[in-house]
This record gives structure tokens, C-alpha cells and sequence, in this order.
């Protein structure tokens, strides 16, 4: 059925909606980047290759679909220069793009502002990706960011330039005890973007309104999870944007009665990266084991390579996750992982002063949470390469059906390894 739907995480990111969106996008004709940047990383494998994606997005290896990089985005032009560049470099035809001419750019002193400010808080920081990404997001709201379409007029461009770095180059010198920015390298640094920008940008908004005119299947691709959302998540160690189906809207440019399926990606098991909250997390030798089990090649950051948080799955977390999203239905990814195990526990609750909940408190609240588990059996075997639901062992089935129950939405699909066919239809 031709609609617009929304891929997003019910988590804390790093759930697979890339694999999901690489998958879907075959039958579909736009796959839209709806909001952040190139802090986190989207790992696709398919008949091309292994593929980590930043800023482009997920559907770029399928000839037929546009991808479009929408309004909401943080865009690091070099990173997408770099993305588009290596995956035609490997042979995959060049993806068909279009970026927003209203979506604003991640500027250099971005990311050494993202830089200082780690730095400067020292055991307090926030596990920044160092991206450029908080630093982006509080620029954009002062409305003093820029927008790609400004790289074509080089006077106001200049002008506006040297009205920012007089600003920037105050806390440089007094806060940061840092070297000074240059509008000169600065100008220069954009007009090396302009050439590849003019090449790919477009009205999005109109693209995207004949579409569904048109009757086109949209897929709305959300970076991180629900519990990086700034409104919703485990404040302050969240995202700078919204991370929620809902802003997808916003960040891309369609009606809010547009959205008929919202596809939330969960992962068999937990894992984050960065700082915060996260009450069902292991460690040690527990951790580091499942780590190793975990996705393709193992638990670590697509963008800075630092091996993720561990934990067993949190249903609490979860079904809150997916409540926020506005969850049709649910596709449970990396059940393949979990085959070493002689048993698995669950968190489906919350201790928090001496009462248990299963709903998902406030920040102050959950960093005193303890997680109340129930153990399932395990099912110790290799569910790789599992085609049919009913093939599967009957353990791992009642391991997702446990599941399914827990967060009280319908379990659709079931991903059990990295490829794009590795996928079972419930």
C-alpha cells in the first residue's frame, strides 16, 4: 500500500533502521533523513558490501528511491561529500539526491565548539559523539545558523560570517583559551561546499507534496531512539533533536495526517553509547560477551568506534519508547545474538525506593531505578539463516512472544543477521 511511513528506534539508538530502511526502501520511491546529523551511524550490509552511513540515507542502494536530506537535518556536508563518494567508489550506482534547500549546515567551529565544551566539563560531560551537534541545534534556534541556500550569495554570505565569528571568537579567547577563528578559511571552506550542494539541491517541500499526491510510498528515516529525544528521553544525556515519528512532519516536510504506518526498529537485547541512564546495563566479562555476540562484528559505535553500553532488554524502557512513537508495529532486530545463552533475563520492571513500576520515570528518578528481571530459557543455537517463524526454535519464539506481551505492541517482523534478506515475516 502507497503511504508514508516512519522508521524510527523505540531505544537508544543503534536498534538496525538502517538494515529496516535498506529493506523497505526496495518498494519504496523516497527515503527522507528527518533530523540530526552525522553523530550516529547506520549500518547496512547488503549484495554491495558493508556499509556505515552518517548522513545519507538508508535507501541509497536502491537505484529507483530519492533520498532526500530534509530541513531538519544537521548536514556535514564533508561527511556526506565523503559517504557519497565511497559507496560509488565501490560500485554502487550513484544514489539519486536531493538536499533541502532549507536544511542548515554543521559548521567547522561546530565541532571544535562541541570539542571545547567536552573538555571543558570534564567528568560532568555528556559522552558527545564530538559531532558538532549540540553546538548546530543551539545555533540553528538563535537563528544564527545557514542554511545551504545561502552559499549562493557570496555578499550576504560574508556579511552574515563575519557577524557570527565575532561572536564565536569571543568565547574562543575568553572561556575556551582557544585560536581564533578566521572568516576568510571559513568562506572558503563554504564555497568548496557549494559546488557538490549546487549539484543535489532542491524544493524537498514539492518533491515531497506531488509525491503523495501521486500516491508514492515515503519512508521518513529517524536517527537514535526515543530515549535520546531532548522532550522525552533520558534528559540531559539526550540528542539536539527530536527523535520522535512526530517530528518527522517537521523535519521532513509532510502533512502530520500524512503518517499511516510508524515501523519502530527494537533490538533483542539493550545497548547505548554515551552517558545516562540505563538500568538494566551488565558488565565485565557478562558484558563484554554479549558485546562480541552482538550485531555484525560486534557492539561498537558506527561513528566513533568505542564499544557500546550493554544490557539486557528493558521492557519498561521499550514499551515507553514505542508509546512515544506512536508504534503500529514492531520489528525485533539481532535475535540471532542471544544463541549463547543458557538463559535470558528480562527487566520488566523498575525498583525505585523500595516500589516497583513498570512505568518509565522521570531522569532523577530512573538513576535510582534497579531492575527487576525474570529469567526465560535460553535457546542455545544458531537461528541465522531461518527463513519461516515456525522454524524457529520454540524457546526463541517464546522468548519473542514474551516479549511482544511485555511491550503491547505487534512483534511484525523478526531481523536474525546483518543482510538484507536476513529476515523472518511474522
Amino acid at each position: 500500500m502507497k503511504m508514508v511511513k516512519a522508521i524510527v528506534g523505540a531505544n537508544w539508538g543503534d536498534e538496525g533502521k538502517g538494515k529496516i530502511t535498506d529493506m523497505l526502501a526496495t518498494d519504496s520511491d523516497i527515503v527522507v533523513r528527518f533530523q540530526g546529523g552525522a553523530n550516529a551511524g547506520h549500518t547496512i550490509k547488503n549484495k554491495y558490501g558493508k556499509f556505515a552511513l552518517h548522513t545519507l540515507p538508508s535507501g541509497s542502494f536502491n537505484e529507483n528511491v530519492i533520498n532526500c536530506i530534509g530541513s531538519g537535518v544537521a548536514l556535514n556536508v564533508d561527511q556526506l561529500m565523503k559517504e557519497y563518494n565511497d559507496i560509488i567508489s565501490r560500485g554502487v550506482p550513484a544514489p539519486k539526491l536531493m538536499i533541502s534547500e532549507r536544511v542548515q549546515m554543521v559548521m567547522p567551529y561546530h565541532i571544535l565548539f562541541d570539542q571545547y565544551e567536552e573538555e571543558r566539563l570534564g567528568k560532568s560531560s555528556f559522552g558527545s559523539t564530538k559531532s558538532g551537534i549540540a553546538p548546530f541545534y543551539s545555533d540553528k534556534y538563535s537563528k544564527i545558523g545557514f542554511q545551504v541556500c545561502e552559499l549562493f550569495d557570496e555578499v550576504a554570505l560574508r556579511a552574515k560570517l563575519e557577524r557570527v565569528v565575532e561572536v564565536k571568537n569571543i568565547l574562543l579567547k575568553n572561556l575556551y583559551k582557544k585560536p581564533m577563528l578566521s572568516v576568510d578559511e571559513l568562506f572558503e571552506k563554504l564555497m568548496s561546499w557549494r559546488q557538490f550542494v549546487s549539484e543535489h539541491i532542491g524544493n524537498t517541500h514539492r518533491l515531497l507534496r506531488d509525491a503523495e499526491k501521486e500516491g508514492k510510498t515515503i519512508l521518513l528515516e529517524g536517527q537514535l531512539g526515543s530515549l535520546k529525544d531532548p522532550d522525552h528521553g533520558i534528559y540531559p544525556m539526550v540528542t539536539s533533536s527530536s527523535t520522535l515519528a512526530g517530528y518527522g512532519t517537521i523535519g521532513a516536510g509532510v502533512s502530520p495526517c500524512s503518517i499511516k504506518e510508524i515501523i519502530t526498529v527494537v533490538k533483542a537485547y539493550s545497548s547505548a553509547v554515551g552517558a545516562g541512564a540505563f538500568v538494566s546495563e551488565i558488565f565485565g566479562e557478562e558484558a563484554e560477551l554479549m558485546r562480541r555476540h552482538g550485531g555484525d562484528g560486534g557492539e561498537y559505535g558506527a561513528t566513533t568506534g568505542r564499544p557500546r553500553r550493554m544490557g539486557w532488554f528493558d521492557a519498561v524502557a521499550t514499551r515507553y519508547g514505542c508509546e512515544v512513537q506512536g508504534t503500529t508495529q514492531v520489528v525485533f532486530t539481532v535475535i540471532d545474538a542471544l544463541g549463547y545463552l543458557d538463559e535470558i533475563p528480562v527487566c520488566v520492571g523498575y525498583e525505585i525506593d523500595g516500589k516497583v513500576t513498570k512505568e518509565f520515570p522521570v531522569t532523577p528518578l530512573l538513576e535510582k531505578a534497579k531492575p527487576v528481571l525474570e529469567v526465560l530459557p535460553g535457546w542455545k543455537c544458531d537461528v541465522s539463516g531461518i527463513r519461516k517463524y515456525e522454524e524457529l526454535p520454540q524457546n526463541c519464539r517464546n522468548y519473542i512472544e514474551f516479549v511482544e506481551k511485555e511491550i503491547g505492541f505487534p512483534i511484525t517482523m523478526v531481523s536474525n543477521g546483518p543482510a538484507r534478506e536476513d529476515i523472518i515475516y511474522r
